[in-house]
């Protein structure tokens, strides 16, 4: 989100407990504790299907009275989620359904709606960026001559085959320490059987492609390098090879900071003057969480060692992010030269970030409509002014599945099988069942216990 967004609600977290900052996938199990503590409102700050999915939880923990608000009486919308939400992607799934043993993996932002109807086609498993490895190389170790079904981001999808295709070339031993049911043979016999949706991606990470990584191999060769899951093949490819050598890392936002982190740890532990130069190859939105990291880090060291460290966070950036200024607009500003034409390098495009969905320094504009004055405005009407927020209320879902069945029930089971997972390291007996008998005790025919 916008960095005074964050910034403010950082801060007033001293002054009171619920206000939680995180990942999509805890927000609804924070909402519920929440609610046990006594609250009767609560504000999410995302896009919808996060407020949709704290709507469902709630309403499933039976906390049906507690007020959702959403920071829009527009849509808040999702490319990615909306890439799940066509009938594209159910038709991906059909084909999914006659080709058994099968198992769909979807990314946890998607909605409950489209995890719902997803369920009934296909056995579903929500996944996130920091566990779809492992829960594709569990759910082949536990199914033989299973089918995995990879969806919406097509980006993550590519990237996750060229990293099973980069496992197969190495050792034995090597595969075993990724995990231990697997070898050379298991990983390439899985291949074949792995597939991802073709036609889905994230608007932002969209804009890490060829002109940004040649940029960065011009300018930023020497620097460590960052890479969300969801960026384009030639960004993942450039920070793969960064991460071979220990100078760079691919993966979840939460392993991106914990990477720059360890790098900053271990400058400080080195005792010497440093520069370390870090590219952000995700949503810019992230710089906020880095930089607090970075500060409580150099904070804690500056009494124990008198070595001066220097953290950059780099944004790349490509042409289509450079607007013309007029001269006298722009006396005080860099400028640079494309061809015959000086652009100036100015401090905000249209949303005052240096951003656009053009290119450049990568800027979500759905996450930047929870805005400070959203979150006032909400604030400020309730509880007496609920009659003015009725745009604003998350929607409770009342249509049902196509077998009849509740779609915050159903949309919520593959969650719970992600939960078993990350608990037990295998997938649930439920779903492999399912998976196996697809058409004896499925799915399509059940409901949450």
């Amino acid at each position: 989100m916008d960095p005074e967004v964050q910034g403010v609600l950082t801060a007033a977290q001293k002054y009171w407990p619920h206000i939680y900052i995180s990942d999509s996938l805890v927000m609804a199990d924070t909402a519920v504790k929440m609610a046990k503590a006594g609250c009767q409102f609560i504000t999410v700050l995302g896009v919808d299907f996060m407020s949709e999915n704290v709507r469902a939880i709630l309403d499933q923990a039976g906390f049906q009275d507690v007020g959702v608000y959403r920071m829009s009486g527009e849509r808040i919308g999702c490319s990615l989620a909306d890439a799940a939400a066509t009938p594209a992607y159910m038709n991906y799934l059909e084909a999914a359904s006659t080709n058994p043993p099968s198992l769909h993996v979807i990314y946890i932002n998607t909605s409950l709606e489209t995890k719902a109807y997803a369920h009934e086609l296909v056995p579903t498993i929500t996944c996130t960026s920091s566990n779809v490895v492992q829960t594709i190389l569990q759910a082949f170790a536990q199914i033989p001559d299973l089918n995995i079904w990879y969806g919406p981001d097509s980006y993550m999808g590519a990237n996750i085959t060229e990293l099973f295709q980069q496992i197969a070339m190495m050792s034995d031993e090597e595969i075993a320490e990724i995990h231990p049911k697997h070898n050379k043979d298991s990983i390439k016999s899985l291949l074949p059987r792995l597939h991802y949706y073709q036609d889905g991606t994230c608007i932002v990470h969209h804009l890490f492609g060829h002109e940004v990584v040649e940029k960065i191999n011009e300018m930023y060769c020497d620097a460590f390098l960052t890479a969300h899951l969801e960026v384009p093949g030639e960004m993942f490819s450039l920070a793969m090879e960064a991460k071979k050598r220990g100078m760079g890392v691919v993966g979840s936002t939460k392993n991106i900071l914990d990477f720059i982190k360890e790098r900053v740890q271990e400058a400080l532990d080195r005792d010497v003057d440093d520069h370390l130069q870090f590219v952000l190859g995700t949503e810019s939105g992230m710089l906020t969480s880095i930089v607090a990291a970075v500060c409580n880090l150099l904070g804690s060291a500056k009494s124990s060692g008198n070595s001066k460290i220097n953290v950059e966070i780099v944004f790349p950036v490509s042409s289509d992010s450079m607007t013309k200024s007029s001269i006298s607009s722009s006396s005080n500003l860099k400028s640079v030269t494309l061809g015959d034409v000086a652009l100036p390098v100015i401090p905000g495009v249209a949303s005052g970030e240096g951003c656009s969905t053009n290119g450049g320094c990568a800027s979500c504009p759905y996450m930047k409509m929870n805005s400070l004055s959203s979150l006032l405005k909400v604030c400020h009407q309730l509880p007496h002014g609920k009659n003015n927020l009725k745009a604003y209320e998350a929607e409770r879902f009342k249509l049902q599945t196509l077998q009849g069945k509740s779609i915050a029930d159903v949309g919520c089971e593959p969650i719970l099988h992600m939960r078993h997972f990350q608990a037990k390291k295998e997938l649930p007996e439920k779903l492999v069942n399912q998976v196996i008998h697809p058409h004896s005790g499925n799915c399509k025919s059940m409901s949450l216990s």
